[in-house]
């Protein structure tokens, strides 16, 4: 569609009706009238724009909904973040009215998240009701296949030699046996069994989610937050959360709530992920059992030399070593080279990770065996 404008922008065709209106709501944030800022975008052509968001909520508030008339969801939640960031609009999204608005989005709960301290108790409400719209939608897309694919590692990573004849895995007995198999008794003889433990008996494994919280880490925070409630409802799993940036805080005693879980960290800041790291080593009692889940960007802040010493120090004690330069849908994500190169030559690639794949790459750490590690990763 070519866009024009009052004087039809040198297109020869004047737009009306919804068209027009679809132009100004477009014109409001990228035109080069009172709201545009940039050069670019529907606002570039010929003829000189007069629309703007302005400065009030109201104003704001009405153009957030025109352009959920007009555009599809998908459309909707790019023209937001661009008006955020082009206009400033940060400190109007700490009014209730806006936040009604809007529609929500992970990036949204990371705008909302990085302005918690600054909030006003009026607007705190709603923008925990937009949090948590945006983490039972979440909720819903990951908990059930996460649960279902850990489960599974789970059993495999529990089976045993020797099992009791109730615990037996008769499918793996018999595949394991066929060699066995004699024709004249149309029988198979087992040699070995295969067996695993019962799911409910203990604890199996420790997981430790140790998460950056700096400014750029938003939507990894926000989907690592929702997976740490998905792993700590599972029985067989012992969860520990804690964020960082200059600070380390254990968030672990919130894991029933992850709204709870969000609104208690604090995106900005500097990093100091060997500080972090110091402290989740020292919370680790079963090192073979355990699991250490490092999501973090790398730029680190605090001693570079340390913290690949501890890394190194937790992998020789048995420890499944993670490290994700991103839980999100964003893409490749910007990372220090240097420190992911160091840490894949400790043997623990680093690498970003979508939600979606978050499950397989825990089973595969739970159970052991080689993480599917993206082509782009940093590897040795």
């Amino acid at each position: 569609m070519v866009l024009g404008g009052g004087g039809a922008d040198g297109t020869g065709c004047e737009l009306r009706g919804q068209d027009a209106a679809m132009d100004g709501a477009l014109a409001a944030l990228y035109g080069q009238g009172e709201g545009g800022r940039g050069k670019g975008g529907a606002g570039s052509g010929g003829g000189k724009r007069s629309a703007g968001l302005g400065a009030s909520a109201p104003g704001v508030a009405r153009w957030l909904g025109d352009i959920r008339t007009y555009f599809p969801s998908s459309v909707v939640q790019v023209m937001q973040r661009d008006a955020i960031d082009r206009l400033g609009l940060s400190a109007m999204l700490l009014e209730p009215e806006m936040l009604t608005a809007v529609e929500a989005d992970v990036h949204l709960v990371g705008i909302l998240l990085s302005l918690n301290k600054v909030m006003p108790e009026t607007t705190k409400e709603t923008a925990r009701a937009v949090v948590r719209k945006v983490v039972e939608q979440l909720e819903k897309r990951l908990t059930a296949r996460t649960r279902a694919t850990l489960t599974g590692a789970l059993d495999r990573s529990a089976r045993i030699s020797r099992p009791r004849h109730r615990d037996i895995d008769w499918d793996r007995t018999i595949r394991a046996n066929l060699k066995n198999y004699l024709p004249e008794y149309r029988t198979v003889v087992p040699e070995r069994l295969i067996g695993y433990g019962r799911a409910a008996q203990s604890v199996k494994k420790d997981v430790v989610l140790c998460i950056d919280q700096s400014g750029s880490m938003a939507a990894s925070v926000v989907y690592a937050s929702v997976f740490g409630a998905v792993l700590a409802s599972m029985r067989a799993i012992d969860t520990r959360l804690v964020v960082f940036d200059t600070a380390v805080v254990d968030l672990t005693d919130q894991l029933d709530d992850p709204v709870d879980v969000l609104f208690g960290t604090q995106l900005g800041g500097g990093t100091d992920i060997n500080r972090a790291l110091a402290y989740c080593q020292s919370r680790i009692s079963r090192p073979t059992e355990t699991v250490v889940v490092l999501i973090s960007d790398l730029y680190e802040g605090g001693i570079r030399d340390e913290m690949l010493k501890r890394v190194a120090a937790m992998k020789a004690s048995g420890v499944q070593f993670v490290t994700l330069l991103a839980l999100s849908d964003e893409g490749a994500p910007a990372y220090d080279r240097d420190h992911a190169a160091a840490l894949a030559a400790l043997g623990a690639p680093a690498f970003a990770c979508t939600p979606d794949l978050f499950p397989e790459v825990m089973a595969a750490a739970i159970e052991k065996r080689p993480l599917p590690v993206p082509d782009t990763a940093e590897r040795r």
